[in-house]
């Protein structure tokens, strides 16, 4: 590979099916993005994007540099989403990070009960939100908070807070329940309203 992966959206998904993706790509000793990109690369932008974003919410993200780099991979994937790339490139120096996979499965392991009831709680509805002009709007959050997440890595719960919020949007883009988008909008204001409290 070069750094591209190709995107061929799916009709629809399950979080369950994602976690079980990146538990393919640890099979051995340690895994890459790019290991993990070549087991979602057949999937969607909205899949690519909650992968760096569930990681983020887990322990991993205390791994010095790791908010960093994930908030590279997400402004990278929403800013060609954006732009209507069809195939997905990322740098050579990114598809090479690599973490333990006893590491990554001891993170996974958070997220088997929840995902599996959100995936039973998961309907294709509000599609205005996850398509068209309006799906846009999520992207460009997602922007604002990750670009956040460099000047805030010495901080790590405030980079799970934001990649929680990431996850929200990208969850509902990827499974086109626009439920989870609101829910996204929701958590984001309900943050900004602390901050403009506390500052």
């Amino acid at each position: 590979m070069h750094g591209e992966v190709s995107i061929i959206p799916p009709d629809n998904t399950s979080l369950s099916g994602v976690l079980s993706a990146i538990r393919k790509a640890a099979r051995n000793d340690s895994l890459s993005v790019e290991d993990v990109l070549v087991e979602i690369g057949d999937r969607s932008f909205a899949t690519a994007l909650l992968v760096p974003a569930l990681i983020l919410v887990s322990p991993i993200s205390g791994i010095p540099g790791t908010p960093t780099i994930g908030a590279l991979i997400v402004i990278l994937i929403v800013s060609q989403w954006i732009i209507g790339r069809d195939h997905l490139w990322l740098p050579g120096f990114i598809m090479r990070r690599r973490v333990k996979s006893e590491r990554m499965h001891r993170a996974l392991a958070w997220f088997d009960g929840p995902a599996a009831f959100i995936d039973r709680n998961t309907y294709t509805r509000l599609t205005i939100l996850t398509s068209g002009p309006l799906a846009v709007v999520p992207l460009l959050t997602v922007l604002a908070i990750a670009a956040t997440w460099p000047l805030l890595e010495l901080l790590p719960l405030v980079t799970t807070i934001g990649a929680f919020a990431v996850s929200l949007f990208a969850f509902g883009l990827m499974t086109k329940d626009g439920a989870y988008v609101v829910l996204g909008y929701v958590f984001v204001g309900g943050l900004a309203m602390i901050a403009a409290g506390v500052f």
